[in-house]
């Protein structure tokens, strides 16, 4: 299946030969900057619309309103509780840290047994269980020394500081681990099923083998079971065909987004249907004319050295990208689910390498947080952040 696509086609610096978006980064690492966003192009039947009947304003906007918190390693996952408290996982550490919205004070609510920190694994995504209210279980994406799993954990916030999370309950394991591609971004659907972003763990031919949990969406029940109405009633695999799954967002429609690290190419931004085919190893980005039969080719795509997507939201109209090697937040704004406009680039550079985006809970603004504790940026002495912001 062919989409119309949006290209951020850019001037820079000629590809390493092992310039990898891995997790979104040439080994060396650092603050690697190219040049400004350039021509791009959008392909559609009717034209683009204006401003009003995309219900997103072209050009937009993404200001820093305040550093919430600072002074974090290696954070990864972030999840807003009901009170407006945020739950943050560190990714080195296997520990999650409660921030207070306000004040930015962090306290340790506990370290997740089981993490065993390697290469890109260890504890990464974390979401609270739809039903959080009453059952308070907070859910974690996390490398083992065998493989990632999600397990739930009773979170009892009335209990001393650094134990309040309670021992991990594995519902879901088996997803292959690598030094790289552990995939890692958990989220509860609008349908209340668990969503899962996996990586191929660097052997590409998982991607495409459907028996295979790598490379993937997943989608389950919070119990760890495939949904009743999955393509497969059997399986747990939702789409496949991805090289690195580590953004997870839904529009207003209830339609499911997804970022994804190329290797040398592009990186992409993908609409995700069911049983749907992204095209790793085959293809990277827009497959060109009689290279892409049965593939879904992306909504928008990036070279490597600009985006490396890790975390994606869905605010004020458009898809917010959090660039790691790009070092930059990407906005696409949507009408229905085709971009209306070019791409725009914001904080450019400004706060590093920036890992997770999540809306707020009024849908005005976005949580955004560093990773240049992770060991291929370069820390300053407030880092890591995290960051609210205001859009349009």
């Amino acid at each position: 299946m062919r989409r119309p696509a949006v290209s951020a086609l850019l001037v820079a610096a000629a590809l390493l030969a092992a310039g990898c978006s891995s997790d979104g980064d040439d080994p060396a690492g650092g603050r690697e900057r190219s040049g400004s966003p350039g021509a791009s192009r959008t392909t559609g039947p009717s034209g683009r619309p204006s401003p009003t009947e995309s219900g997103a304003p072209e050009k937009g906007s993404a200001k820093v309103v305040r550093t919430v918190a600072s002074g974090i390693e290696s954070p990864w996952g972030l999840a807003p509780l009901p009170d407006g408290d945020l739950l943050v996982s560190s990714r080195d550490t296997g520990k999650i840290f409660r921030v207070s919205r306000e004040g930015g004070r962090k306290t340790e609510v506990g370290t997740v047994a089981g993490v065993a920190p390697e290469g890109e694994g260890g504890l990464l995504g974390i979401a609270l269980s739809p039903d959080f209210s009453s059952d308070h279980m907070v859910y974690a994406y996390f490398t083992t020394r065998s493989d990632n799993r999600i397990a739930r954990m009773l979170y009892d916030s009335g209990r001393p500081a650094g134990d309040q999370l309670g021992a991990p309950d594995t519902v879901f394991k088996a997803i292959p681990k690598g030094a790289v591609h552990n995939g890692g971004r958990i989220a509860f659907g609008p349908d209340k099923m668990l969503y899962a972003g996996t990586g191929e763990a660097g052997d590409r031919a998982l991607a495409q083998d459907k028996e295979s949990l790598g490379g993937k969406i997943l989608r389950m029940t919070p119990d760890g079971q495939p949904a009743e109405d999955n393509p497969d009633p059997g399986s747990v695999v939702y789409s496949y065909g991805h090289r690195n799954v580590q953004g997870l967002a839904w529009d207003r429609a209830k339609r499911l987004w997804a970022s994804e690290f190329g290797q040398d190419t592009w990186d992409e931004l993908n609409l995700i249907r069911p049983d749907g085919n992204y095209g790793w190893p085959e293809v990277e980005g827009e497959a060109e004319d009689g290279a892409g039969e049965g593939f879904v080719d992306p909504v928008g795509q990036w070279k490597p050295e600009d985006a490396s997507p890790s975390g994606i939201a869905f605010a004020k109209g458009s898809v917010w990208l959090a660039g790691l090697r790009g070092e930059r937040l990407w906005r696409v704004p949507l009408k229905g689910d085709a971009p209306v406009a070019e791409p725009a680039a914001f904080l450019d550079g400004k706060y590093g390498r920036l890992r997770t985006v999540v809306a707020t809970d009024d849908g005005g603004g976005l949580w955004l947080v560093t990773s240049n504790t992770d060991g291929r940026g370069e820390p300053g002495g407030k880092d890591d952040r995290i960051l609210l912001l205001d859009v349009t």
